[in-house]
């Protein structure tokens, strides 16, 4: 998720995540639980690759992804309290189907998978690994895609927009590194190429623009990596990260996010890495406090991507603890046939960031009310 610009958000939400949060808290106003649609068999998680502008199964059906994040594996683990934040278990995923979502967004700490030597051994490395195997097997058993991806990285920088000083992985970074990153990827490629189910997010939510004026020049650091202007160590690139990928065998789909934590798409054609797999989309985040915010700047600057490249929104979500703004973007995004993933689903307050959770069991927020529903409503409309 991108913090906003709004003074004390991101101390706030970097404050409670160190406090692992984790209280259950009603909101005022939200809704009754909703019946959920009569239960389905469960299916085994499709195999996916990319046709086109669209990702399709085996049998060459459009799939689009709609689920939820999960966020925790990316902190807990290097702020030494865990691994996951809240349960992992066979019953909080099965919370998560039974919403009708298909697809999880797992965020990832580099240095934990890595073991890197200032993670606690009883949450990185091996502990880490295990951990995110068996999640990943829980997911697939009940037919939901995941789709892992590298939250927070390695390397030191104080420029625009920092999250923080810490060279570690304990905060969002401009760009992956060059130390870790493609390590990272070649380990979890390695880990999961015969888990054709999975898909690859290559970084979060890059922001090299923050760092430089030259636009150019950030998204050519996209791409290319390398020496980027205001960016204090050596950056690991798209095209790096798909090759890390590649290297090892693995065809599963990869996503790219593009720039101002994956808000901006606008260059994105013109710089997409090559993938000698053919199994490249484009990854984006909406939030109603990104600059595009609105249906006609989604349409002039998603729309040539999503004509080209399936197009997965990987974060959605607001912080007004409502759900008007995420209505819209859902609305547009069906109309695209593009895949969307709400943020988060945790049990945090609206000053920590968007939570569609109230409890492990599924409740939703007034905020996750809009989500849950609308998955719902699509699996009827399937179905009928």
């Amino acid at each position: 998720m991108r913090r906003p610009y709004e003074p004390g958000f991101a101390r706030r939400r970097l404050r409670l995540y160190a406090l692992a949060v984790a209280a259950v808290l009603a909101l005022p106003g939200a809704s009754p639980p909703a019946a959920a649609p009569a239960a389905a068999p469960v299916a085994a998680a499709p195999q996916l690759h990319v046709a086109g502008n669209r990702l399709v199964d085996r049998d060459g059906a459009a799939h689009r992804l709609l689920g939820v994040n999960r966020s925790g594996a990316e902190f807990a683990c290097v702020q030494g309290h865990g691994i996951f934040d809240g349960p992992a278990d066979d019953a909080s995923v099965a919370a998560i189907a039974s919403w009708r979502a298909n697809a999880v967004r797992v965020p990832l700490n580099e240095e934990c998978w890595l073991g890197t030597p200032n993670i606690d051994p009883r949450y990185g490395g091996a502990a880490y690994t295990s951990a995110i195997r068996d999640y990943v097997r829980r997911l697939t058993a009940h037919g939901l895609t995941p789709v892992l991806e590298l939250h927070w990285s390695n390397g030191r920088y104080t420029g625009p927009s920092a999250g923080c000083a810490d060279e570690h992985a304990s905060c969002q970074k401009p760009m992956p590194d060059r130390r870790y990153s493609p390590a990272f990827w070649s380990s979890v490629a390695a880990t999961f190429k015969n888990t054709p189910e999975v898909i690859f997010d290559l970084f979060n939510e890059p922001y090299p623009d923050r760092a430089t004026p030259d636009t150019e020049r950030a998204w050519a650091c996209w791409r290319d990596g390398g020496t980027c202007p205001g960016i204090g160590y050596e950056v690991a690139g798209m095209q790096t990260l798909v090759d890390a990928v590649r290297a090892t065998g693995a065809r599963n789909p990869v996503l790219a996010g593009g720039l101002a934590y994956a808000n901006d798409l606008s260059r994105w054609t013109a710089y997409a890495p090559k993938d000698p797999a053919g199994n490249l989309a484009a990854a984006w985040h909406a939030y109603n406090f990104n600059a595009c915010a609105d249906e006609g700047c989604w349409s002039r600057t998603l729309g040539p991507v999503a004509d080209r490249v399936p197009l997965v929104a990987g974060e959605i979500g607001e912080n007004t603890c409502a759900h008007a703004f995420s209505d819209r973007v859902m609305r547009w995004l069906d109309g695209r046939g593009a895949s969307y993933l709400g943020w988060t689903w945790n049990t945090w307050d609206c000053a920590a960031g968007p939570a569609l959770i109230r409890d492990y069991g599924g409740t939703p927020t007034a905020y996750g009310v809009g989500l849950r529903d609308h998955l719902r409503a699509l699996s009827r409309h399937a179905a009928s």
